[in-house]
């Protein structure tokens, strides 16, 4: 029509505007057809979840580490033109509107947003004063539920039937910030996964950077977390100074071969040298090197051949804007370059969930037991023959019963049930692997197989998925847990 009336095409957003306008108007009928079409990245829901990422307020953190940018006016690490830093400045960092700017911008460019991982960012969260973590977790719920509540409690109680529920929370801390009492509290704020500041597992590389703790703290953090439940993530720095391509390519496999660590997700930030980080001085003296382009992109290749079936890499790069970084890796496609240099397929989680691939073929349920953190971890998972393609996973941990919430002792623990493909919304019917079954089948596996150890199993639940687990007979036991006797 453009070319025929020579006028310019209108963007996809201006036309999924439009398209949302005149349903509303009920001028047209909704058409699932035009709106995957006209759909914006789809990707950002292709793993059956929407992400949203809501930026903490500035806050003096107790770190000295020498590779972390810092800008007036805002938390430690991060800088103005990242895309979450830019959309937390535009709401004067107020979570509840960030949030609803967020969801508003997800729903403009076709995105459903009804199953929310909210992701908190900024700063060290356990430094942060515990009324204004309260205050911002509620802001998040009152943004989601479209409500004035101002309880916690019948906030989170309104979000398990929301048209838009959190089913779970991710915060950022660092591994010398993690006790049973932090556990406790961060329970009830309904937290699930904690990503760790680990940066690497070599004691003289922390100490040269001065990242303040030790790998002990690391792997009794980790243990901590698995133990209550969380899902565990680990953000890794290659390019650390004092640290080689070979040395880091030794801490992956130390990683995922010794059962203190074993991580059931990683970021991979290869240290992008800023300006405003003390590291520069050291840079500019000549006294640090960064890796070249093409030295990063081998590394990053060998590391990702060695990922374990039962982990999944979130991120390869960190996506601070090219124009910030003095030396490092600015292609942002980092991801992509690096899997054509491999010599063999990753077989992490994300590299093999089904996404947007979904069709009918048979599917097969595989068993993979490993040892992590002095227990025993099960990792369930529905897949195709030749496992290219994950539908479905789940973990369960069986574990002794010290450091421990007392809710929890002598019971199964499932950490994470997640199916994968693209979105479907609650009560709607399946375009994807979602709502077939898939997530109880695996639920009574792990029910089977924990009976050999205990009678009772929980779950570490996100708020807005409570009815599930009550529809297969769990019931709450308090600090945001559920539990069935078997």
């Amino acid at each position: 029509m453009a070319k025929k009336y020579n006028i310019s095409c209108p963007k996809s957003i201006d036309l999924l505007k439009t398209y949302h306008k005149l349903v509303k108007e009920k001028r047209i009928k909704r058409n699932k057809k035009i709106e995957e079409f006209l759909k914006l990245r789809p990707v950002r829901s292709l793993s059956g979840i929407v992400n949203v990422s809501v930026l903490l307020k500035p806050y003096p953190c107790k770190g000295k580490c020498i590779f972390c940018p810092k800008e007036k006016g805002l938390p430690k690490s991060y800088l103005k033109k990242e895309p979450a830093v830019q959309r937390a400045v535009l709401n004067k960092f107020h979570p509840f509107f960030q949030t609803k700017t967020r969801l508003e911008s997800l729903k403009l460019t076709g995105h459903p947003t009804d199953k929310i991982e909210l992701r908190i960012i900024g700063g060290t969260w356990s430094q942060y004063p515990k009324n204004y973590q309260t205050w911002f977790v509620k802001q998040c719920f009152r943004a989601c539920n479209n409500s004035k509540t101002k309880s916690l409690e019948k906030l989170q109680k309104e979000n398990e039937k929301a048209k838009r529920r959190i089913i779970g929370i991710t915060i950022e801390t660092r591994p010398d910030c993690i006790d049973l009492k932090e556990i406790k509290r961060m329970r009830t704020l309904g937290i699930t996964r904690v990503e760790l500041g680990v940066q690497t597992v070599y004691n003289d590389i922390l100490k040269i950077n001065k990242r303040g703790h030790t790998i002990k703290e690391t792997i009794k953090a980790t243990k901590l977390l698995k133990d209550n439940g969380f899902k565990v993530s680990y953000q890794l720095m290659p390019n650390l100074k004092g640290s080689s391509p070979k040395k880091d390519i030794e801490m992956f496999r130390v990683i995922f071969s010794n059962p203190d660590f074993r991580p059931d997700l990683i970021k991979i930030y290869p240290l992008a040298l800023v300006k405003s980080a003390p590291l520069h001085k050291d840079f500019k003296k000549g006294n640090y090197k960064p890796y070249s382009k093409e030295k990063l992109i081998n590394l990053l290749a060998e590391i990702k051949e060695q990922i374990p079936l039962w982990c999944r890499i979130e991120r390869v790069i960190r996506d601070i804007p090219p124009q910030y970084i003095v030396k490092g890796a600015k292609t942002l496609n980092l991801r992509e370059i690096v899997q054509k240099r491999m010599k063999q397929k990753c077989k992490c989680i994300r590299c093999r969930e089904v996404k947007g691939s979904y069709k009918k073929e048979k599917l097969y349920l595989f068993k993979e037991e490993y040892e992590a953190s002095k227990g025993k971890e099960i990792f369930l998972s529905y897949e195709n023959k030749n496992r290219t393609r994950l539908y479905a996973l789940l973990r369960l941990r069986i574990r002794e019963s010290e450091n421990i919430l007392p809710v929890l002792k002598n019971a199964a623990l499932i950490r994470e049930i997640h199916t994968y493909g693209q979105m479907t919304e609650i009560g709607k019917k399946s375009i994807s692997a979602q709502h077939k079954g898939l997530g109880k089948k695996l639920i009574r596996e792990a029910e089977k197989i924990s009976k050999l150890y205990y009678n009772r199993i929980a779950v570490i639940s996100g708020v807005g998925v409570r009815n599930y687990w009550r529809q297969l007979g769990y019931k709450i036991i308090g600090h945001g847990y559920m539990a069935k006797i078997l």
